[in-house]
């Protein structure tokens, strides 16, 4: 076994990432690949948090575009970020690693306050914590939560994972001939606008240096062989 070469990552999942082949909702078999693949990097000693979305169940930006008021809807999303985060700790328990879900607006019933001392204590203990419901603002994404908590605990690495394997200059699902970048500033995935994050989430990064990976989802052992130091996806810096 390999020496880790990070101590403490940020994990960016979409709430997409939990739907696998469903239309809506949590498919169960795509938690507990995903908890399994975070579990074997845990418990190799590498602190793990992570930002979980949930556009599989709403989104406040869909909603509102549909004439719900948005900041009523951003709360709707919030919750459901909740909710994948609740289906992501029992997943992870499954596999063996102990986790807490914080959440960014109270609902103490079902999860912790986020307290960003008692997060890293977690963290230090050798728990997952799963951070829930964004910012616990409207109008600002998950993405920006995940720049946010990665400043806010000392990550070594924020990594995002999504459906691609890495930053293209455009989509390769519809551009065959989209280029895939090894390495990318922060300012010209601003300038080319890449979508790799929204803008508040990439200007966040780039003012504090914190490095972002993005990987593929579906490419199983990735996120170990990335944090092996293998060149995995795109390093954007």
């Amino acid at each position: 076994m390999t020496q880790p070469n990070y101590r403490r990552i940020l994990l960016k999942l979409s709430g997409e990432a939990l739907l696998g082949d469903q239309d809506y909702g949590i498919d169960p078999k795509v938690s507990s690949r995903i908890a399994r693949e975070v579990a074997e990097v845990a418990k190799r000693g590498i602190q793990v948090g992570i930002v979980i979305g949930g556009g599989n169940i709403f989104r406040g930006a869909g909603l509102a575009s549909a004439g719900m008021d948005r900041i009523t809807g951003d709360h709707m999303g919030m919750l459901a970020t909740v909710m994948n985060g609740l289906a992501l700790q029992d997943a992870l328990e499954g596999a063996g690693v102990t986790t807490r879900v914080m959440s960014a607006i109270s609902v103490r019933e079902v999860c912790e306050d986020y307290i960003r001392r008692r997060a890293i204590r977690h963290l230090q203990k050798g728990r997952v914590v799963v951070f829930a419901a964004g910012t616990g603002n409207p109008f600002f994404t998950t993405d920006t939560a995940a720049s946010l908590r990665a400043v806010e605990i000392g990550a070594d690495l924020m990594i995002k994972a999504t459906k691609v394997d890495g930053v293209y200059s455009a989509d390769p699902m519809l551009d065959p001939d989209a280029k895939r970048y090894e390495t990318i500033t922060y300012d010209e995935v601003i300038e080319l606008k890449l979508k790799v994050m929204d803008a508040n989430a990439m200007v966040l990064c780039r003012d504090q240096s914190m490095p972002i990976r993005v990987i593929g989802l579906n490419n199983a052992g990735d996120l170990a062989r990335l944090l092996d130091g293998q060149n995995i996806g795109t390093l954007v810096h």
